[in-house]
């Protein structure tokens, strides 16, 4: 079986003006593939023949004399029992065109990147209909995406057995396999790191955090958690901390808000920002950090390839037990996973409201739910002091962080299970001989704390205990007035707690910790229209509530 990459220059470069996730991964991985691929032949499909002039400029040094079949539109007969890898969820349009041609010819096969976009959602939803077949496979980066997909995939189903009295559905195989790195990039010499440091203008004893990926608030990890974690353990520890946030802003309203945050929040950690679209600036982060940071708490993110990254520099993680990540750290192996929690279903529905009826764009969408994702500042706080006082605990989390990187992440071992795949697909389609009330929401709109529920750590409940982080109601309404000052805050204005609102709930813990339950008993003695549960994950996100 050989196989075919369809191949659109813009998906697997990282050389476009805005650079995303997604054209990382596709870059990476056809690297990975073309370096650890076990038969020498395969098959480019392309739109446009000039993407295959593009092709062999950008990876000519992994060609190695591969025979390489160019199949276009005009012949795509020639694709006969080949699985064609698309990198993205969009299968209807390739399942319409095999049509034409017979659908147990060959295998479609495309993987996900984020889940939470309506582009994303409805490719999802688009299986539910299209001529897709059980011997085309839709890859899954990540258990928590594979449970999301499912979720849309089900409100999809309830709507068409109730419409139209749909009985039959096929869909394809949707099996989990992470993405890889080619681990040998992320190592660094004893000469590196300290060239790397000395242009830091570091000393000896200087702690380095990196956060590295795209610098966004709203649309990937928002950093207060992070800053005030740093800044406890900092205080805690009275050790010098330099944070290296490595990469790049949207615009200039993004970075100005991470600057006044951090000068806000972390005001005694020097900042180091670098342009994470800079080779040789990633080359120096990745060399210097003592410690990597991310604290993910956006649906936008389904996998994370920068723990990845630097589980393979030997670097020990401070992550978010948020979807992905969890499946790539074991907590206490390679680093630390911090807990999250967000409100449980049904709290979100009138943001999946707001962004299908077009008020809210899909990055207001996106920062307005995680706005309501709580990641656990003191578990955080605990994680950075236990790295900052124990240079030994660092290189043996970072040394087992190496052994995961390479066993089960680097392409050389992901690879394989792609073209197991593809293999077991070509299998399927030998088997089968002569292929030949309505939903509520818009099932590719659903709320996102119903269809993201697998994400968190733990879901609010009734009995979650709840109590004031601050020693007193009147230094945490000091505290409160100075963080809804900061435009990484007020952003959210519309979906945040009211300042009454905080202020109520903050008074009703001042005796003592309080379930939620008993907080919206109180609560009905002041009615408000606002959530309970997401005022209280709101003010746990900022730190002004802790979870007991």
């Amino acid at each position: 079986m050989t196989a075919a990459i369809f191949y659109h220059p813009e998906a697997y470069s990282t050389s476009g003006p805005q650079l995303m996730g997604r054209n990382a991964a596709g870059q990476s991985f056809l690297r990975g593939f073309l370096r650890s691929r076990s038969q020498q032949e395969f098959a480019l499909l392309v739109d446009d023949l000039n993407a295959v002039q593009h092709f062999e400029q950008k990876f000519a040094s992994y060609i190695d004399g591969a025979e390489i079949e160019v199949i276009s539109r005009a012949n795509m007969e020639r694709l006969g029992s080949k699985a064609v890898y698309y990198p993205g969820p969009q299968l209807e349009e390739p399942a319409w065109r095999r049509e034409h041609f017979g659908s147990g010819l060959w295998s479609l096969c495309g993987i996900t990147h984020t889940t939470s976009s309506a582009a994303a959602m409805d490719a999802i939803v688009s299986l539910m209909t299209a001529p897709v077949q059980c011997w085309d496979a839709l890859i899954c980066t990540s258990n928590s995406v594979q449970s999301n997909v499912g979720a849309v995939l089900a409100a999809e189903k309830e709507y068409l057995e109730s419409r139209f009295a749909a009985t039959k559905f096929t869909l394809p195989q949707m099996p989990v396999i992470p993405l890889g790195v080619d681990c040998d990039d992320f190592v660094a010499t004893a000469e590196e790191r300290l060239i790397a440091r000395k242009n830091l203008r570091t000393t000896d004893d200087t702690l380095i955090v990196l956060y590295m990926g795209r610098l966004s608030f709203h649309a990937k990890a928002h950093p207060l958690a992070m800053y005030q974690a740093l800044e406890r353990a900092s205080a805690e520890t009275q050790k010098t901390v330099v944070l290296i946030e490595c990469g790049w802003f949207i615009n200039k309203h993004v970075e100005a808000a991470f600057a006044e945050a951090a000068s806000s929040i972390c005001p005694s950690i020097r900042v180091v920002r670098l342009d994470g679209r800079d080779d040789k600036q990633r080359r120096l982060a990745w060399s210097a950090a003592d410690v990597f940071c991310s604290l993910s708490d956006n649906i936008q993110e389904t996998f994370g390839i920068t723990p990845i990254e630097a589980m393979a520099a030997g670097i020990p993680v401070v992550v978010s037990d948020w979807d992905g990540y969890r499946d790539s750290i074991t907590d206490g192996r390679e680093g630390f996973l911090i807990p999250t929690r967000m409100p449980p279903a049904g709290e979100g529905e009138n943001l999946a409201f707001r962004h299908a009826i077009g008020l809210d764009s899909y990055d207001r969408y996106c920062g307005y739910t995680s706005s309501s994702v709580a990641v656990d500042i003191g578990k955080a706080t605990d994680a950075f002091v236990a790295l900052f006082q124990s240079a030994e605990l660092r290189t043996k989390l970072g040394t087992c962080g190496k052994e995961t990187a390479r066993s089960r992440f680097d392409w050389s071992a992901v690879i394989p299970k792609y073209e197991e795949l593809w293999a077991e697909l070509g299998a399927m389609r030998a088997r089968s001989p002569g292929q030949s009330d309505s939903a509520k929401l818009r099932p590719a709109r659903l709320d996102p704390f119903a269809s993201f529920s697998s994400y968190p750590t733990e879901i609010l409940a009734h009995d979650t205990k709840v109590k004031l982080a601050a020693e007193s109601v009147a230094l945490a309404e000091i505290q409160l007035e100075s963080i809804r000052e900061l435009a990484m805050i007020n952003f959210a204005d519309t979906v945040i707690p009211s300042q009454e609102a905080a202020i109520h709930i903050l008074s009703l813990l001042q005796f003592g910790p309080l379930t939620v339950r008993e907080i919206q008993e109180q609560r009905a003695e002041n009615p408000s229209s606002e959530s309970c549960y997401k005022a209280i994950a709101w003010l746990a996100k900022v730190g002004l509530a802790e979870f007991t």
